[in-house]
C-alpha cells in the first residue's frame, strides 16, 4: 500500500469514526440544559454553487431559522459581509458575524468589529489581485469589507495554480495581510489572531455558555469552521457538512444542507416551546 492509500484509509477511517448527527439528535439535544447554535452559510444553510451571489437561503431554512431562534441563542458565522449575510437569512434575533468574524452585531447593542485600521491595505491589495486575476479566465475577485476574495471555482484545472501565485504575490507585498484557504476560494484578510474559533469563544462569554451546564453547537462545512471545532473540544458539539469523507476535528457530520435542516427541525422538536 503506497503513501496515498494510506492517507485515503486514514480520511475514511475519520469520518467513520464519528457518528452522523440525525442519528443522535436525542442525545445532542441533552447534553446541556442550556443550547446555543452556531452556523456557517454557504454549504451549510445553502448549497454551494458556482457563482456565490447565487446562494440564497430557502424558506423552509429561514422558516427553521426562526423556530430555533425563538428557542435558544442562534449565531451565524460567514466569510460573507456582515449586511450580506443579514439581508440573505432575514431572521430577526439572530446573532450575525461576517467576515470569518471579524465583524459581529446582534440584538441589543451587540457590536464588535476587527481590522478597521486595515481597510488602506485591503484597498490596495484588491486593486493589485483585480490586476493579476483580469488574465486568468473564470477567476472572481470579491471584495468584503474586511478581506479580499479570489474565486477558483470556475477557473480551468490547470490554471488554478496561477490564482494561487497571484494572491501570494500580492501577500508578499502588503505584509500586513494573511493568505487564508477556502473552498475553492483563496482570501486575504489582516493578520490578526482572530477566526472563526475565536469569534465563538467570544460569542460564548458575552452569550453567558461559559457558565452552567451550556452546550454550543456549531455546524459548518469549511476549513475555516475547523477553527470553530477546534475551539469547541471538551467544551460543545462540532458537526461537519460534507458528502465527502475528510479529516476533520468534529465529533459529528451530516452530508447537506438538507440533513442540516431535518438536523435543526429535529433538534427544534426537543426542545421546550
Amino acid at each position: 500500500m503506497d503513501s496515498n492509500d494510506l492517507t485515503n484509509q486514514r480520511v475514511n477511517d475519520i469520518k467513520g469514526m464519528i457518528p452522523s448527527a440525525l442519528e443522535h439528535v436525542q442525545e445532542i439535544a441533552r447534553s446541556g440544559d442550556r443550547l446555543a447554535v452556531f452556523l456557517d452559510y454557504d454549504g451549510t444553510l445553502t448549497p454551494i454553487v458556482s457563482h456565490p451571489e447565487d446562494a440564497w437561503l430557502p424558506d423552509s431554512m429561514r422558516q427553521t431559522l426562526r423556530s430555533l431562534a425563538a428557542r435558544v441563542p442562534v449565531a451565524i458565522l460567514s466569510g460573507r459581509d456582515l449586511d450580506d449575510v443579514r439581508g440573505r437569512v432575514l431572521v430577526d434575533g439572530v446573532i450575525y458575524a461576517g467576515s470569518h468574524g471579524f465583524d459581529i452585531a446582534g440584538a441589543g447593542g451587540l457590536r464588535r468589529e476587527l481590522g478597521a485600521a486595515y481597510l488602506p491595505v485591503l484597498d490596495t491589495a484588491e486593486m493589485e489581485l483585480r490586476d493579476a486575476l483580469d488574465e486568468i479566465p473564470g477567476a472572481q475577485l470579491e471584495r468584503k469589507h474586511f478581506s479580499v476574495a479570489a474565486h477558483y471555482r470556475n477557473v480551468n484545472e490547470n490554471d488554478a495554480f496561477r490564482v494561487a501565485l497571484a494572491v501570494d504575490a500580492v501577500a508578499a507585498r502588503q505584509r500586513e495581510l494573511r493568505r487564508m484557504d477556502g473552498k475553492k476560494v483563496y482570501e486575504l484578510l489582516p493578520d490578526i489572531d482572530w477566526n472563526k474559533g475565536k469569534a465563538v469563544l467570544w460569542l460564548s462569554e458575552t452569550l453567558g455558555l461559559e457558565r452552567g451546564n451550556a452546550l454550543p453547537i456549531y455546524i459548518g462545512d469549511d476549513r475555516t469552521d475547523e477553527d470553530a471545532f477546534r475551539a469547541l473540544e471538551k467544551r460543545g458539539v462540532a458537526i461537519l457538512v460534507s458528502e465527502q469523507p475528510q479529516v476533520t476535528a468534529a465529533n459529528y457530520w451530516l452530508n447537506n444542507p438538507e440533513e442540516v435542516e431535518r438536523f435543526l427541525a429535529a433538534l427544534i422538536a426537543r426542545l421546550p416551546a
